[in-house]
């Protein structure tokens, strides 16, 4: 383990994040209390989290350069993923109807509940929706925003942007794939992984790597390294995501129990035990996929799931590409500082529990 402390970056991005909303709240300040309101919901969609994004911008960069020259420009670049982040999960929870986040109402239940408050005219839910993807829009173009005006030089922000500029265009993209394949209501196991690694993969760990390595002048062979660790850790890393969404427990998720079976998502874990359970068990599964769920019936889907010995496949795979990610870190020309911190990450995105 080496000494570095993730408390510090992520109490420096939060700093970011703070003063670059305080900016826009004055910025939007003559539009009145919506403004307000709407810059409220802002702050409480970029608090708390893991900032696994910003750690690997981080240390992307020092993987690069190791001596940082601008401590802060770098902060600002990294934080500018976590709004990206943020964009993407108002955007997600709309789309699966989820009604939480971190423990908290998702960004469109939130709104939906002002309007009904207030008894304003029209429709609480379509309001709410309105209202999130205007939101997550604008946390997306705050995230360009921010990384264009970091503070590193034009000559080495460029790079950065070009690579940011394909990461929101895979998510954008993989989303799409996403909603999708739940319209469809099937997914094989090689559709379920092109998703996992367009909408989360690439854009959890790969790009960040490859942006911050970018702002610090990576080769185009150097991207390529830290592409055979980071994509299939980002994949390992939504795996466990996956498996968190049936198995997870609500207190350290922040979401409820299965949410992921509610939701209907087709995840490799759902596509696996549907090819492996027997019969009358896939059938189950696949009826119960997208309805309302009680406690009992998430259980009895869980014992299908764990039966059909998906969710130990699903542990397998996720420990080998883990194992081919490291591998594949320490033969990259990269600092060993950031060798060392990016191993233990990979560590830290795998084995968590939330």
């Amino acid at each position: 383990m080496t000494s570095w402390d993730p408390a510090d970056l992520r109490d420096q991005v939060q700093g970011v994040l703070d003063a670059f909303l305080d900016e826009r709240a004055a910025e939007l300040a003559p539009l009145g209390p919506d403004a307000d309101r709407l810059v409220a919901e802002a702050r409480t969609s970029v608090r708390g989290g893991k900032r696994f994004r910003a750690s690997f911008c981080h240390w992307g960069h020092r993987a690069i350069r190791p001596e940082v020259a601008d401590e802060a420009a770098l902060a600002r670049a990294c934080a500018s993923l976590e709004l990206l982040h943020a964009s993407a999960l108002v955007h997600d929870d709309l789309m699966d109807a989820s009604d939480t986040r971190r423990g908290r109402p998702a960004t469109h239940r939130a709104f939906e509940a002002e309007h009904r408050a207030a008894g304003w005219r029209g429709d609480p839910t379509q309001y709410g929706a309105a209202a999130a993807i205007l939101l997550g829009d604008l946390l997306l173009g705050w995230a360009g925003d921010l990384l264009r005006h970091s503070g590193f030089p034009d000559e080495d922000v460029a790079p950065g942007l070009t690579l940011f500029e394909q990461c929101r265009t895979e998510v954008i993209a993989g989303q799409f794939l996403d909603v999708s394949v739940q319209a469809r209501g099937h997914a094989d196991v090689d559709t379920a992984m092109t998703v996992l690694r367009y909408k989360s993969a690439k854009y959890s760990i790969e790009r960040p790597l490859h942006i911050g390595a970018g702002l610090a002048g990576a080769s185009a062979g150097q991207l390529a390294q830290l592409s055979r660790f980071g994509l299939p850790l980002g994949e390992a890393f939504q795996l466990r995501d996956d498996l968190l969404g049936v198995f997870g427990d609500p207190v350290e998720t922040g979401k409820p129990a299965g949410d992921d079976l509610v939701e209907g998502k087709r995840t490799v874990l759902v596509a696996l035990a549907l090819d492996a359970a027997p019969p009358a068990a896939a059938a189950r599964l696949e009826a119960a996929l997208g309805t309302p769920l009680s406690l009992a019936e998430v259980d009895e889907l869980r014992l299908v799931i764990d039966a059909s010995g998906a969710r130990a496949q699903v542990e397998e795979v996720i420990e080998h590409l883990a194992e081919r990610a490291v591998q594949a870190l320490g033969t990259a020309d990269v600092d060993d500082t950031a060798r060392a911190v990016l191993t233990d990450l990979a560590a830290a995105v795998t084995q968590r529990t939330v």
